[in-house]
């Protein structure tokens, strides 16, 4: 048990761990090749990320390992755009799931148990879109992502997470009706 108050129902619906960087350079015609990168389980450990993500044990992504995504954000994005279904995966972040307002995260500490031990994670800056959206998803993905394409997290304790049923548990209440809209920062003011 974490101690963070609010629970949830979630289905992680995507896992990635990708030892290469496969969006290099300008975006190109075609899709990359992405085999093997999928998986259904992955082990995260505390202070290092997605055990042979290519992020893992790197100083300079220590806050920001982990990226978790909420499906609904692409299928809402499809729906706008009218592209017909698109794979929530080739937004390249390391955990999908369903029924999870993943980014009212942003700033806050929150855990997924998926029965092989809970995962701790604190909720950091937005995981930001890019440019190769475009040609992976649909033509406009890269600006209709923006706001929601995730959350970079510090994975604060080991575990695994796997495919299917969770739970989230988290610091701040969630609204999952509203895990597929674009969610701003607004600028701090100066003084």
């Amino acid at each position: 048990m974490t101690g963070l108050p609010h629970t949830y129902d979630v289905e992680v619906v995507g896992l990635l761990v990708s030892p290469v960087h496969r969006y290099d350079g300008r975006p190109a015609g075609a899709v990359p090749p992405q085999d093997g990168d999928r998986v259904g389980r992955v082990e995260v450990r505390a202070g290092h990320g997605v055990v042979g993500d290519r992020y893992a044990g790197r100083p300079a992504h220590r806050d920001a390992a982990v990226t978790v995504l909420a499906a609904e954000s692409v299928e809402a994005l499809a729906a706008e755009l009218g592209a017909g279904a698109l794979d929530p995966l080739l937004a390249r972040r390391n955990v999908v799931l369903r029924g999870a307002e993943v980014e009212a995260l942003r700033g806050a500490e929150f855990s997924l148990d998926c029965g092989e031990g809970v995962v701790v994670l604190r909720g950091g800056r937005p995981a930001n879109p890019c440019a190769w959206l475009d040609t992976v998803l649909a033509p406009g993905a890269h600006r209709g992502m923006r706001g929601r394409a995730g959350v970079r997290c510090a994975p604060l304790t080991d575990g695994v997470l796997r495919l299917g049923p969770a739970v989230l548990a988290s610091a701040v209440p969630l609204d999952p009706a509203r895990a597929g809209e674009v969610h701003r920062v607004m600028p701090r003011p100066r003084g």
